[in-house]
This record gives C-alpha cells, structure tokens and sequence, in this order.
C-alpha cells in the first residue's frame, strides 16, 4: 500500500507539471504542441521502450516508460484543454476494461489457463465494439500499426476464433504456393500483379513465423541487424583492402561476404 500511495503523489506531481507546461506562462514549446504534432514522438517513443527492453536495459527502460508516460499525459491534457477528456476519464476506462475483460478474477469465470483467458478477453471484446459501424471481429485492428505486427495481429486474431492453418506443414505449403504465384506474376511483367502476389508472399511468411511460435517483426529485426553486422565487416574489409564501397565488384563482395559468413560459423 506504501508503495501505491507514493506512485499516486508522483503521478499526481507529474500531472501538475504537464499542467504548468502547457498553462500561459508555461513552456512556449510545450504550449504549441497539439495531439498530431505528438504523435511522431509517441510512436518513437514506443519503439525506444522497445529497445530498451531487447537490450536488457533497466536504466533505459525506466527512462523511456517515464517518457512514454509524459507523453500519454500530454495527450490527455490537450483534451482536457478543449474539453474533450481528461486523464482522470482515461484511467477511470482503463480500469473498468481491465476489471470487465477479466471475470476470471473479478467475477465468476472458471477460466483457468492462459489460453483461455485470450478467448475470453477477444469474446468480451467483440461484444463491446458490437455498437461500433460493423461489429465485424477484425475491425479494432489498427491501421497505424507497421505492416509485419498487423499483419501477425490479424492472424493471431482469425486464430483464437479457429481460422487457422492445422498444421506448420500447411503454412510452408502455403509460403511454396504463394512463391511460386510471385514468381509467375514477375515473369508476366504486370506491376499490379507482382505487387499483389508479393504481398500475399509475405502475409503468408508472416504467417510461417507466427506458426513457429515467432515474433515476425523481432525475427525481421533481428536479420536486418545480422546484416547490418556483416555489412559493416564488409565494409572495414574493404578500407583494409584500401578499396571503397561503391568501387568494388558484386563478385569480389560476395566472395568477401562469404568469408564473413564462414568465419561465424567456426
């Protein structure tokens, strides 16, 4: 209880000083700023806890959910400022969605493992956006996210209400199929085509990952990285060989690139 009552002053305090910010005679910046303009910082932000936490990194970790919150206060204290919100209406929601979509704690459900809890919370929240324009199970996902997590998302999704590949067999038949249809559409030269078959190519690789039980935007993350490592050892090769990318022949590169490859597998 000790420790509640200290983060409610600090988040109290912290609520205080958004206030201050953006009241005249604040900070001309934080004055300027509208829930757009916030919202390129919110999403680097996101991304900067998300590093913090790959790096195993406390520190930084405690540092970017500190901006990260900052950042959800500014949010709703632009709301509150026109009157649309404010961060007491936020929290109040939050909570009542936590205690609602979680009878198994707060109420009568029996539901007892992890799995099920995910049936339940999508059930319970089907029901809730039934008032929405569709009420079609998909239509909470959101647009904004980057493509590999939403694709994963709405997979994951279509899965809990069993549309869903029985077997990872089924989906490396898929990703062959789908291969196989980018391949014709390049050969017939049309850009529409190619474009739709390649995406459908990687909705299905998508899928591959998260049948493997993979995150597909770590798994993306962590080849970009790979590469990003081998290209650097590339490149120092390179100013070794007093040579300059740019200057130099795939032939010669890729042999070198092979080299790198090899010494990482010893």
């Amino acid at each position: 209880m000790e420790d509640l009552n200290r983060a409610a002053t600090s988040f109290a305090k912290l609520c205080e000083i958004v206030a201050k910010l953006r009241a005249p005679g604040g900070c001309p910046w934080d004055r300027e700023q509208t829930n757009e303009s916030l919202l390129p910082p919110l999403i680097e932000e996101a991304y900067e806890v998300a590093g913090a936490i790959r790096a195993r990194d406390d520190a930084n970790l405690r540092e970017e959910l500190g901006d990260l919150i900052l950042l959800a206060l500014m949010h709703s204290e632009i709301a509150n400022e026109t009157g649309r919100f404010n961060v007491d209406q936020v929290l109040e929601e939050v909570t009542a969605k936590l205690v609602r979509r979680h009878p198994h704690v707060f109420a009568t459900s029996d539901v007892k493992d992890a799995d099920g809890v995910v049936k339940q919370w999508e059930a319970i929240k089907h029901e809730e956006k039934k008032s929405g324009a569709t009420g079609h199970y998909l239509a909470s996902l959101p647009a904004a996210l980057p493509a590999l997590m939403r694709a994963q998302k709405a997979q994951k999704k279509a899965a809990r209400v069993n549309f869903d590949w029985a077997q990872l067999s089924d989906v490396v038949a898929k990703v062959d199929e789908e291969l196989a249809e980018a391949k014709e559409a390049i050969a017939s030269n049309d850009p529409a085509n190619i474009a739709d078959e390649i995406g459908d190519l990687l909705f299905a690789v998508v899928n591959l990952a998260r049948k493997s039980g993979l995150d597909a935007e770590e798994t993306l993350q962590t080849a970009t990285n790979k590469f990003v490592a081998r290209f650097n050892q590339l490149e120092d090769e390179l100013i070794k060989q007093r040579k300059r990318l740019g200057d130099v022949a795939l032939r010669d590169m890729d042999q070198i690139w092979n080299e790198i490859k090899m010494t990482k597998h010893e």
